[in-house]
């Protein structure tokens, strides 16, 4: 790309409240392969992951989505989806640290993520410098 060039923005950050609980890999806070998500993906302590309810699907809150929560460091993604009995709510994946999970305990928070723009409206999208 030239300098003259403009790049256009394919993505953008969504800012989202929800309610944040805790999980870990263990059977009885899972199933019977804990260290597998709904998605089929691998689960390794010490990453950034977390579990999003069903209903955020729909909002963005795809596979492998990036998100950041507000108070907490870096980059998390979306790996797993959480039972269809919750609604406007992430797990945050703490690995085997059971003490961590509980001290989290529920807390409302707020998240941004990264959603692919429509292509349709890439075109009416403000340019990056």
């Amino acid at each position: 790309m030239s300098c003259n060039e403009k790049e256009v923005a394919t993505h953008e950050w969504k800012t989202l409240k929800v309610t944040a609980t805790a999980y870990n890999s263990f059977e009885y806070q899972t199933n019977t392969n804990p260290h597998i998500t709904a998605f089929g993906d691998s689960l390794k302590p010490g990453y950034k992951y977390i579990a999003v309810s069903r209903d955020l699907l729909a909002l963005g809150l795809e596979h492998n989505t990036p998100v950041t929560i507000k108070g907490l460091d870096g980059l998390y993604l979306v790996k797993d989806k959480m039972n269809r009995r919750w609604r406007n709510r992430i797990d945050i994946y703490m690995g085997t640290d059971v003490k961590a999970a509980k001290e989290w305990g529920r807390k409302k928070v707020t998240i941004s993520y990264q959603v692919e723009i429509e292509k349709d409206s890439i075109s009416s999208q403000p340019l990056k410098e």
